[in-house]
């Protein structure tokens, strides 16, 4: 989509008034009447085709430019196949089942959310994805906090402020790979740069989610913890090699191996790890990686716990992306963000100006396309000349893509992670949202900082 060439350059009052039309229809729909968002995203895209034809534009050219805009998202498209079957693979492995397990010890520890989004943050900082912590640990507690009758939307807002947490400031990260080379800063520089606004964002997360944590005994019973523990293990689902896999693709991630191909690995020694303790045919098995893990302990408890998975589980994902970054091809052809781009762009003489507005630029293409490597490549690329021209350090704009572009995009009820997210813990975009604390306070502190100077570093002469 970067590279989608406009056909026309759509006026400023075209381009204002196109994307207020179309943002205020997703937000009336999923919000007021509480429609899936593919529905208004049809009808956005209806709308763009109907000014296109309007502006004399043939239908290969608006075509060529929705085919660009979603071929930009096959990537993540192929992920996701491939963690709706891990997903699977880890339930026949004994993965999840026990992560469960354990996660259910500390369960009635004090501090339980602040738990959760520690050792997600953990685990997200050693894999550098996001998106893969939220399908396996994320997964594991939204299974202990339905069990025990606890507030998911708070657990889905602690999962995701740590997976994104770890995200951000992995040096295994694409997103922080990528916010460092577009404006050609130092991986490990742009790291430490991004401490001054992420370690305050962690430590308030961490102070949010311990107070919002249940009293040590609130929903927690002991008895009803050994009773799942107990459901769990006669289903034949924990086993301490179990967390084997998950071992695996942490050692992949530190070693590099892309993505796909250290998820096809654990996928299949995760399938190997099952013949230790059931057999599975081959038949069973392909059914099993694309309806998913369908538990049949007889015990409705843990039977919704582990029911999960499959390719199929990721339709509703896949069919979404597709869509929302079609949108945005349509929105590229007709030169809708290269107006707006330009007109911010023409207005930056401050240093605090300009940050404020890269991070303004990064939250907006992230509510207008719902893509976060969009949103960090092109605040990148607009916003390197004039931060150059005031003399600004680069690592400035590199840390702003990040604290507003890579956490903003699971708070987008139609972007690529937030759909992801809600599909895989079955918590709704808008109802984690107010307790995706880290992923609140990153844009507003990075703001605050931008404003005021503080830690706004110049080149040196």
């Amino acid at each position: 989509m970067f590279n989608n060439e406009p056909v026309i350059r759509a006026t400023k009052t075209e381009s204002i008034g196109l994307v207020v039309v179309i943002v205020a229809l997703i937000s009336l729909c999923m919000i007021v009447l509480k429609t899936v968002p593919h529905i208004p995203i049809i009808v956005s895209i209806l709308l763009l085709l109907g000014f296109g034809i309007s502006k004399k534009i043939s239908m290969n050219d608006l075509q060529s430019g929705m085919t660009a805009g979603a071929s930009s998202g096959l990537s993540a498209v192929f992920l996701f196949f491939f963690i709706g079957m891990i997903i699977s693979a880890f339930m026949i492995s004994g993965t999840i089942p026990t992560l469960i397990y354990i996660g259910l010890h500390i369960a009635d520890w004090p501090f339980y959310f602040a738990i959760v989004f520690v050792i997600t943050a953990i685990i997200g900082m050693s894999i550098g994805s996001s998106l893969t912590t939220v399908a396996t640990l994320g997964v594991a507690f939204i299974g202990v906090s339905t069990a025990l009758d606890v507030s998911l939307a708070v657990t889905a807002g602690a999962i995701v402020s740590g997976a994104f947490f770890g995200d951000k400031m992995s040096p295994l990260s694409d997103t922080t790979n990528l916010a460092s080379s577009i404006v050609e800063v130092d991986l490990f520089e742009h790291i430490k740069n991004m401490a001054w606004t992420t370690v305050p964002a962690f430590i308030i997360s961490l102070l949010v989610f311990g107070l919002l944590s249940p009293g040590e005994n609130a929903g927690t019973a002991a008895a009803q913890i050994g009773n799942l523990q107990q459901g769990l293990s006669d289903a034949g689902g924990v086993h301490w090699y179990g967390l084997l896999p998950l071992v695996l693709l942490l050692v992949l991630a530190v070693k590099k191996t892309p993505a796909i191909l250290s998820l096809a690995v654990t996928i299949v020694f995760s399938i190997a790890l099952s013949y230790l303790h059931s057999f599975t045919s081959l038949a069973d098995l392909s059914g099993l990686l694309f309806e998913g893990y369908k538990s049949e302990s007889g015990i409705e408890e843990i039977d919704s716990l582990l029911t999960r998975g499959g390719i199929n589980s990721m339709m509703f994902t896949v069919a979404l992306v597709i869509l929302a970054l079609g949108l945005g091809g349509l929105l590229f052809k007709l030169g809708i963000i290269q107006t707006l781009l330009g007109l911010i762009e023409n207005k930056l003489k401050k240093a605090s100006s300009t940050l404020v507005s890269a991070a303004f630029t990064a939250i907006g293409i992230n509510a207008v396309i719902g893509e976060q490597y969009l949103s960090i490549l092109l605040t990148g690329e607009s916003f390197k000349r004039p931060i150059d021209d005031l003399n600004l350090a680069r690592k400035n704009l590199s840390r702003v893509l990040e604290d507003a572009g890579t956490v903003i995009n699971p708070l987008v009820p139609w972007g690529v992670c937030g759909v992801f997210i809600t599909n895989v813990l079955g918590v709704s975009t808008l109802t984690y949202l107010p307790f995706a604390v880290f992923c609140l306070a990153s844009p507003i502190l990075t703001v605050i900082f931008s404003a005021t100077g503080w830690t706004i570093t110049k080149n040196k002469m």
